[in-house]
C-alpha cells in the first residue's frame, strides 16, 4: 500500500472515532459531518492506490462510483451511502432551518465504519 493512502486510511479511522466522540458528546451535526468525512478519506485513498487523484468531492464520488462499484468490486451500495453521506454533511454544515434526524445519526455512524472497512479489505487483497 502506497504510503499516502495509508496515511488517509487512518485519517479516516480518526474522522470515524471523532464521530462517535460527537455522538457521544450530543453533537449530531458533528457526528454526521465527521462520519461523512471517514467515508470521503478512504475514498480518496482508495482512488489514490489505484492511481486516481482528484481535487473535488464530486470528483471522487464519480471515480468510487465508476472504478469501484459500478465494476463490482465494492458492493454499489457504497457508492449510494457516499452520496447520502455527503447530502446529510452538507444540511449537518450548512443548514440553519433544518435539523439533523436524530435517527440518522447511527445509521451515518455505522454506514461510515462498514464504508472504511470495506475499503480497507478491498485494498489488503489488492
Amino acid at each position: 500500500m502506497k504510503a499516502r493512502t495509508a496515511r488517509l486510511l487512518v485519517k479516516a479511522g480518526r474522522a470515524l472515532a471523532s464521530a462517535r466522540a460527537l455522538q457521544a458528546a450530543g453533537d449530531a451535526e458533528g457526528a454526521v459531518s465527521r462520519a461523512y468525512y471517514a467515508m470521503f478519506h478512504a475514498a480518496v485513498g482508495l482512488c489514490h492506490e489505484h492511481g486516481l487523484v482528484f481535487g473535488k468531492h464530486s470528483a471522487v464520488h464519480a471515480a468510487f462510483g465508476k472504478h469501484f462499484a459500478k465494476t463490482g468490486e465494492l458492493d454499489i451500495k457504497y457508492h449510494r451511502w457516499l452520496l447520502d453521506a455527503f447530502d446529510r454533511r452538507a444540511l449537518a454544515d450548512y443548514s440553519v432551518d433544518e435539523a439533523v434526524p436524530v435517527e440518522e445519526i447511527e445509521t451515518s455512524i455505522q454506514r461510515a465504519a462498514e464504508f472504511v472497512a470495506a475499503v480497507r479489505e478491498h485494498l489488503s487483497r489488492a
